[in-house]
């Protein structure tokens, strides 16, 4: 039998067909098998898998109900919206993916705060603003909101992952929502660094040239120790599981911690910010 190799990096719709290829692997099942518990096709199945047939909202259904994760964070009708809407970009989907088995996250931001340490109301300001102008629909705007809080719950496990994150000091400055959201998410913050298992740190502007990092990125270590990237710009995303390029990624995020805060002194910094909160 041929085999073809998927690249699910390409895009959102290889990327629903490649996780769809191993979750039915992972079962030892054979694309007839899956076929005969969601009333498609084997040559369906092939299709969907290679990219070469977009999935729908039923056929999504369908999957979910075959493998048993109708409603949880691992649901194919979850990925089919997110798709569909539009809510990621290129190469997010396999990051999230695997963000939720990391056993070690290192997050680098700059001028807003992480979606993973963003209160709910501070994330939908962000979302409601995106509206305002024009650049996403409402629906959109929810889909996000409740996207990036099943991200959170899905970090939140018992025996959770290590997250490290460096914030850029605009992280912190910029004013988002008014007083109150801005309170609670200096809240958030200071409750994250009081946490066994994080470390918290702010860039401040005075490192000046010696930031290493020019744009956001996060980096995953996995139990077996294999390491990822994710990064993006405004309009695109890319997700990297290439050692040579991970790892000078990994050196430059060790060399932002080194010429960054302390948590102690991090901490503090929000503090203060939290006093004057206008």
């Amino acid at each position: 039998m041929n085999r073809k190799e998927l690249n699910p990096g390409r895009s959102p719709q290889a990327a629903f067909g490649a996780r769809l290829r191993s979750t039915r692997e992972a079962r030892s099942w054979t694309q007839e098998d899956l076929a005969d518990r969601t009333g498609y096709s084997s040559k369906h199945i092939s299709a969907a898998e290679t990219g070469r047939k977009p999935p729908t909202l039923r056929f999504s259904r369908s999957l979910d109900v075959a493998f048993g994760i109708e409603g949880t964070s691992e649901a194919f009708e979850r990925a089919y919206r997110e798709m569909r809407n539009g809510v990621l970009l290129e190469g997010f989907p396999e990051y999230v993916a695997f963000e939720a088995q990391a056993v070690e996250i290192r997050l680098y931001e700059i001028g807003i705060m992480p979606g993973l340490l963003q209160s709910p109301d501070y994330a939908r300001v962000l979302a409601n603003s995106a509206v305002e102008r024009g650049a996403i629909s409402p629906e959109l705007a929810e889909e996000r909101v409740s996207f990036l809080a099943e991200r959170q719950h899905a970090i939140a496990r018992p025996r959770g992952p290590m997250v490290l994150l460096v914030m850029d000091e605009s992280c912190i400055r910029r004013p988002v929502g008014g007083r109150k959201v801005m309170e609670a998410q200096y809240d958030r913050l200071i409750e994250f660094a009081e946490q066994p298992n994080t470390v918290l740190q702010i860039a401040p502007f005075a490192i000046g040239e010696r930031r290493p990092l020019d744009l956001p990125v996060n980096l995953l270590t996995l139990a077996d120790r294999t390491l990822m990237a994710y990064a993006e710009s405004q309009m695109q995303g890319h997700f990297d599981r290439h050692i040579p390029s991970v790892v000078p990624q990994l050196t430059a995020y060790h060399q932002l911690q080194a010429v960054s805060a302390s948590q102690a002194e991090s901490v503090a910094m929000i503090h203060e910010l939290r006093k004057g909160t206008p």
